[in-house]
């Protein structure tokens, strides 16, 4: 995670919006949390061999065909 207080004095100094900066660090934060989230229900971290033809693999692809 960024240092907080950097940016929003960054922002302050180029007249930017500080809003901007929480909007985007809030969209971090969940973003990072849906991740470890999602991780803790799978079992196994993202890439990990864990998840291989256990039924879930989130790694997959399968083909499809379109009308």
């Amino acid at each position: 995670m960024s240092n907080l207080n950097t940016k929003l004095m960054q922002a302050l100094v180029e007249k930017q919006s500080v809003e901007d900066v929480f909007r985007q660090e809030l969209e971090d934060a969940i973003n990072q949390l849906l991740k470890v989230e999602l991780s803790s229900f799978l079992g196994y971290e993202k890439h990990s061999s864990n998840g291989w033809s256990s039924g879930n693999s989130r790694n997959g692809f399968y083909s499809r065909e379109l009308r």
